[in-house]
C-alpha cells in the first residue's frame, strides 16, 4: 500500500512539472541585429535588420545560399506603432536579445525625437544597455544592406562590433546606450555620436563594392541635434579621450616639401586641469604618447620626430576644439572636468549645465612623447641608395 501511495505521489509531481513547453526553438525565431530610425512628416520610419545566422557558425550539411539579412520597413506616429505594423508581415517570433546597434538619421535626433526611442529600448526586457548608437546622413536602408568585406557575418561588421576597428585605429570612440544616457544627464549634457558614411573605395573582381566607415561625429544634446564634426576636424578628439587610444599623424621631415613620415601613436593618458580665477575658468591639457616609426626616407632623429608629432597633435586638438566652438559644443567635455574637480566653481559659472567656452578657454596643450620606437631596426634606411 505504501509503495502504491509513493507511486501515485511521484506521478502527480511529474504531471505538475512545467518543463520547457513554452520555450521557442532557436530556428523558429528571427534575430534582430540593428534598427534604423528616421523621422519625416511627423512620423517615425523604422528599418528592422533581421540577420541570417547560417554563415555565423559551421553547418553540418550544405545549405542553399541565403541573403545575409533582410530589411523590414514601416512607419507610424510612434516607434511602437511602426513596429506593430511591421509585426503583421513577420512569420516567426522576433528575438531582441541579440540587437547590437541603433542607427539614427539626423531628423530622428532633432527636437527631442530620439528621447522616446531611447526610453523604449531601455524599458524593453530583452534589450541591453550595451546597444551601440550611430548617426548618418546617408540613406539608412542602403547602410543596413551593406555586407562586410569578403561577405563575413553581419555580427562581425563595423556597426555590430566596432572594437575590431578600434584595435587598428581609435579614430571614433563607440557610444552605447549607457554612455549616451550618462553623457546627456551630466555636464555638458552633450555626446559625440559616431557618424556612419558609405565608403566606395573597395571592389571585387566583378564590380565595385561599398563598405561602411566611421568618419566623424554627430553631436547630440538633451535638446536635440547640434551638428556634425567631420573627418579632419574630428581627429583631435581621439587625443583627448581618457582611455588609451591608437592613432597616427603624418609629419613633414626637415621642412622639405616632399619628405613626409607617418607615425603610429599610442596615447597613454590625457589629463585636463581646470584653473579658476575671478569666476573665469581656463583649462590645461597634458597628453602623453608613445610613437612607433614605420618606413621613412632620408636621415631622421628622435628630436625631429618628437617635434613633428607635438606640432601635429596640437594642430588636431585645436581644429576639433574650434569646430566645437563654431557649433557651440563642448567637444572635449571640459564642463564635466570642472564639475568633477570644483563643483562650487561650476555652479557659479554654468548656464543650463554647461560652462561658456571661448577660443581661449583651452589655454594650454602640453604634448609629451615618451618613447620613439624605430620598430625592428634602427634609424637607418633598410635600402641604401
Amino acid at each position: 500500500m505504501k509503495k502504491k501511495f509513493m507511486l501515485i505521489v511521484s506521478l502527480t509531481a511529474v504531471l505538475l512539472l512545467a518543463g520547457c513547453w513554452d520555450v521557442k526553438e532557436p530556428q523558429r525565431m528571427y534575430y534582430i541585429d540593428g534598427i534604423g530610425i528616421d523621422y519625416k512628416d511627423g512620423q517615425y520610419e523604422i528599418y528592422m535588420q533581421i540577420i541570417n545566422f547560417a554563415n555565423v557558425a559551421k553547418s553540418e550539411g550544405p545549405t542553399p545560399q541565403a541573403a545575409p539579412s533582410e530589411i523590414g520597413f514601416a512607419k507610424g506616429k510612434t516607434m511602437e506603432d511602426a513596429f506593430f505594423k511591421l509585426y503583421r508581415s513577420i512569420d516567426q517570433k522576433v528575438f531582441w536579445g541579440h540587437m547590437t546597434f541603433i542607427l539614427f538619421s539626423e531628423d530622428a535626433l532633432k527636437d527631442e525625437n530620439s528621447i522616446p526611442v531611447i526610453d523604449s529600448f531601455l524599458r524593453h526586457r530583452e534589450t541591453r544597455y550595451q546597444i551601440l548608437t550611430y548617426v548618418t546622413k546617408d540613406p539608412i536602408k542602403d547602410i543596413l544592406l551593406i555586407t562586410p568585406i569578403l561577405n563575413k557575418s553581419l555580427t562581425a561588421s563595423k556597426l555590430s562590433n566596432p572594437m575590431h576597428t578600434k584595435e587598428l585605429q581609435t579614430y571614433v570612440e563607440p557610444v552605447d546606450l549607457r554612455k549616451l544616457i550618462i553623457s546627456l544627464n551630466e555636464p555638458s549634457h552633450e555626446v559625440n555620436v559616431p557618424l556612419v558614411t558609405i565608403n566606395k573605395n573597395w571592389e571585387t573582381t566583378n564590380k565595385p563594392t561599398e563598405e561602411t566607415a566611421l568618419s566623424g561625429f554627430g553631436v547630440v544634446s538633451k535638446d536635440g541635434f547640434k551638428g556634425y564634426i567631420n573627418d579632419g576636424d574630428a581627429r583631435g578628439i581621439q587625443w583627448m579621450y581618457h582611455e588609451k587610444t591608437r592613432g597616427d599623424v603624418t609629419i613633414k621631415l626637415n621642412n622639405k616639401e616632399k619628405e613626409f613620415l607617418t607615425v603610429d601613436l599610442e596615447k597613454l593618458s590625457t589629463k585636463i586641469k581646470p584653473i579658476v580665477k575671478n569666476n573665469e575658468v581656463t583649462f590645461e591639457a597634458e597628453i602623453k604618447l608613445n610613437a612607433i616609426i614605420n618606413g621613412f626616407k632620408g636621415k631622421v632623429n628622435t628630436d625631429q620626430i618628437r617635434e613633428g608629432i607635438i606640432k601635429e597633435v596640437k594642430k588636431d586638438i585645436k581644429k576639433s576644439y574650434e569646430a566645437g566652438i563654431e557649433l557651440d559644443v563642448d567637444v572635449f567635455r571640459l564642463s564635466e572636468h570642472l564639475y568633477r574637480k570644483n563643483v562650487k566653481a561650476w555652479k557659479k559659472i554654468q548656464k543650463d549645465g554647461k560652462i561658456p567656452l571661448t577660443a581661449d578657454s583651452l589655454s594650454q596643450v602640453n604634448v609629451i612623447v615618451n618613447k620613439v620606437n624605430p620598430g625592428r631596426k634602427t634609424f637607418a634606411e633598410t635600402i641604401n641608395e
